[in-house]
């Protein structure tokens, strides 16, 4: 068997397989002896049926099988030895005029080549990292939440701007019903919420449900409205008030603090806010985290502008799926997956140039606090080491546990590495002006 390559560009080649008898006589010769040996065919008995007969019935489909292989094993061998970085998998070439009653064959895969480039991770670059602080507003909003919590829940008979609402959101025509417990703050319109303020139990309050909420999908939720039904639904809903009920503040005091974070660990209001700043900005520098890393991986796609094998990639697209796609369906697949393509080989790249590797003992590290942290959610703050490393034994021993923990070791690896080499600004804000940020709202 002899396999050639033939660049066409930069990134694309076609490898040419060409197959001769002596590469798959003798495994076709044997494979047809053991159909021989084992043939049912009536008017012969078992092993006796003539060699002429087999090979009449079965032969083209066991030289094809077995040529096929032979293709596969030296196409693969082929191309770890020459150290070929492909994308995608090798594509026959369709070939009508393939004569199977010959001795020798010839078969041409395209292949779509990765493409030479380097990766640089200094130099001049617009990148923010936002360090979000928990300004004054939103701990004072944090103190007021919990005295609403825990504080004492007293009936009223008119609806001022924070009670909650009970009662039921109804249209006939539409067969809506649904109960609901609201406060006047979930809805976008202004009016709807002004409808409510001074009504008092019993009271029938007319909404639109257009614009009613910043999303439209809430109207399942609040409603029961089919999902079919939502977008750009205009009716009118009632709601009769059944209760109206107020929360009485709970008193900022020792016993409060004791409920909340355990005996003495905090005494004062300043303490109470010093602990929700703490805890709100190791959230905070999460998100932060994840849009500093987006921005980086958007920053190196435009800064590399890796030139890839569309036309192969496409054509690969196609076949490589269960279904097999329309040249339309794959050219929209390969627009979505396109930038994605591109940042793996700049990743490849930066792994490979930085030595970043996983170790067994990074895992296990990983794993134990992601537990850790499983477990203080639930109450849990203290467990034993064993405990632990129970726990992680158990799910090191999944093999798709292991592959999705070591893809997110790996992100925090890159993420420290650009924090380490890109020169990026930080810039200090509060989590609402991070959201604009994030959004653009």
């Amino acid at each position: 068997m002899n396999i050639t390559k033939t660049n066409i560009d930069a990134l694309n080649a076609v490898v040419t397989v060409a197959v001769a008898k002596n590469d798959y006589a003798a495994n076709v010769e044997k494979v047809m002896q053991n159909y021989r040996k084992n043939a049912n065919i009536p008017g012969f008995r078992k092993g006796q049926v003539p060699m002429s007969l087999i090979q009449k019935q079965y032969g083209k489909a066991v030289l094809a099988e077995e040529v096929n292989k032979l293709i596969q094993e030296g196409l693969n061998k082929f191309l770890t030895e020459e150290k070929l970085d492909i994308l995608g998998n090798p594509l026959p070439k369709f070939n009508n005029e393939l004569d199977w009653d010959a001795d020798d064959f010839s078969f041409e895969f395209e292949l779509g080549l990765a493409p030479e480039f380097d990766v640089t991770l200094e130099g001049k670059n617009d990148l923010t990292y936002f360090k979000i602080v928990a300004d004054d507003k939103m701990l004072d909003e944090q103190v007021k939440r919990i005295q609403k919590q825990y504080g004492k829940m007293i009936a009223k008979n008119e609806v001022a701007q924070d009670d909650d609402i009970r009662g039921a959101f109804v249209n006939e025509e539409k067969g809506i019903n649904k109960p609901a417990q609201i406060t006047l703050d979930i809805f976008k319109s202004k009016e709807a919420a002004k409808a409510f303020i001074g009504k008092k139990v019993g009271d029938v309050v007319s909404v639109a449900t257009k614009g009613l909420f910043d999303d439209d999908h809430r109207l399942m939720d609040y409603m029961g409205v089919g999902h079919d039904d939502v977008h750009g639904l205009d009716i009118n809903v009632d709601f009769k008030i059944e209760e109206i009920t107020t929360s009485e503040p709970a008193e900022l005091n020792q016993e409060l603090f004791d409920k909340l974070f355990g005996p003495g660990a905090v005494s004062s209001v300043e303490d109470i806010k010093a602990k929700i700043k703490e805890d709100a900005e190791k959230q905070f520098a999460q998100q932060a985290d994840q849009k500093f890393f987006n921005d980086a991986t958007e920053f190196l796609i435009k800064k590399h502008q890796v030139e890839l094998p569309a036309t192969f990639l496409k054509k690969w697209i196609q076949t490589v799926g269960e279904t097999p796609l329309t040249a339309e369906q794959a050219e929209a697949e390969y627009a979505k997956s396109e930038n994605g393509l591109r940042y793996q080989l700049i990743e490849t790249k930066i792994i490979t140039g930085n030595n970043l590797q996983i170790t067994f003992e990074d895992l296990k590290a990983y794993t134990g606090e992601v537990i850790r942290k499983q477990m203080a959610q639930f109450g849990q703050l203290d467990p034993s080491q064993e405990d632990v490393d129970g726990i992680v034994a158990r799910v090191m021993s999944n093999q798709e546990e292991v592959r999705r923990l070591s893809e997110q070791v790996m992100s925090e690896k890159m993420l420290n590495l650009f924090k380490e080499k890109f020169n990026a600004k930080t810039k200090e804000v509060s989590y609402d002006q991070f959201i604009k940020e994030m959004y653009g709202e």
